[in-house]
């Protein structure tokens, strides 16, 4: 689907729940609400958007279909690398299960049932957020010394894979070294977990940049199949889950301007909100400044 037809079909309100599945809610996150289909889930992305791990009380109209949209997206072009949860032939699955709203399927997949793995698996390509924040402290990222003289927003020598924990909703992801993330998994899966990681930033950056595009970061999340397999999973490369910045224009020594939600964020720090529930309403100019950009994000990679 080009952009022209997901802006045309996108709604003028936000969705922030998922209402008339006739499946079982297991699980509602920040964005995306789970339902049991016996052998599959279904997973819809709302159009609830959270910021500093706070639910916004607004959401951003067509957010949640937008995320799907890219993840299948690049769920496509990274099956090379990894499997993924999606089951094949989405819209033979949707009528499987008789769910024939098309809106829920514009925002919505049905995948494989995993085993979720406890961790939030960010891969840095630039010093950025609370990586700069981090090297200006003590010269170090998530326990990866780095050389002096880095600059912020500048791309660093290698990209780095600083996992976090994964934090129950309303609460903060921690950061953590590589030996306390291997102890959660075991040391032979943190390393595919960790080389998975790095090939599909790898791939999103070079793709990107071809559409005018920088991936500074992103994040990934993985489960297990029944077999023991490693499986990725949730969403991949969207607005959302990614740092995005446009070339034209990028300098080092600033925070650039971005594709994502920082545009929220940055709007929250000059209000100078602590960080912490209930979250402050939103401005009409921000929710429709963050809804284009998700728009330009989708525009520039997909076409």
């Amino acid at each position: 689907m080009n952009h022209l037809q997901l802006a045309a079909a996108l709604p003028a309100t936000a969705v922030l729940a998922i209402e008339n599945v006739p499946f079982p809610r297991i699980a509602t996150g920040k964005v995306r609400e789970n339902f049991d289909l016996g052998d599959a889930l279904l997973i819809a992305a709302t159009d609830r958007l959270s910021a500093f791990d706070v639910v916004m009380r607004e959401g951003i109209p067509g957010k949640g279909a937008i995320l799907t949209q890219m993840s299948g997206w690049w769920f496509a072009r990274t099956a090379g690398i990894i499997r993924n949860h999606l089951l094949p032939d989405q819209a033979a699955q949707f009528d499987k299960f008789g769910l024939g709203d098309p809106g829920l399927r514009l925002r919505s997949m049905i995948v494989r049932k995993l085993k979720p793995l406890p961790l939030e698996c960010i891969v840095r390509g630039y010093l950025a957020g609370s990586g700069w924040e981090s090297y200006r402290r003590n010269g170090e990222v998530c326990g990866h010394k780095l050389p002096p003289g880095l600059r912020q927003a500048g791309r660093l020598p290698r990209p780095l894979f600083t996992p976090t924990t994964k934090a129950p909703k309303g609460q903060h992801d921690e950061a953590i070294n590589d030996r306390q993330a291997a102890a959660l998994v075991g040391d032979a899966l943190y390393e595919r977990i960790r080389a998975a990681s790095l090939a599909l930033y790898e791939h999103g950056r070079d793709r990107a940049e071809k559409a005018g595009i920088i991936l500074a970061d992103t994040k990934f999340e993985f489960g297990l199949d029944p077999a023991g397999e490693l499986v990725l999973m949730d969403e991949i490369l969207t607005p959302d889950s990614s740092r995005y910045w446009p070339l034209d224009g990028y300098a080092e020594g600033c925070s650039p301007p971005s594709y994502d939600k920082q545009f929220v964020r940055d709007h929250l720090l000059a209000i100078k909100w602590d960080q912490k529930p209930p979250a402050p309403a939103l401005p009409a100019a921000v929710i429709e400044g963050t809804r284009q950009k998700y728009l330009a994000a989708y525009k520039a990679l997909v076409g």
